[in-house]
């Protein structure tokens, strides 16, 4: 299995974006399959952020694809909680990757 990762850049724009979420990135990681998609997305849904208040995420799983939208109050906010994520979810896939189907327990 190879996880092939899309990100948008992330944006942000005082004059479109009435609400203090005035920062927001893209991530998406094509698994090949639901239940692998599904897994790392359960694998990481239970570490939740640690400031909800300035940083939020939307996880979705749609075509084999973890797709995941952040927003943030603040670049600093977004930067921060995408690189952990980013650091969280390159450790679910090699996971994935070394133990994935096929394995005998």
């Amino acid at each position: 299995m190879s996880a092939s990762i899309y990100a948008v850049a992330a944006t942000a724009d005082e004059q479109t974006l009435p609400s203090p979420w005035q920062f927001s990135c893209d991530l998406e990681v094509n698994y090949g399959s639901d239940e692998n998609a599904s897994i790392v997305c359960a694998a990481i849904a239970v570490d939740a952020e640690l400031q909800p208040d300035k940083v939020r995420r939307l996880m979705t799983v749609n075509d084999g694809k973890l797709s995941v939208h952040f927003e943030a109050v603040e670049a600093r906010f977004l930067r921060a909680s995408y690189s952990s994520f980013v650091d969280v979810l390159t450790l679910a896939t090699k996971t994935i990757e070394e133990f994935g189907p096929g394995m005998q327990l």
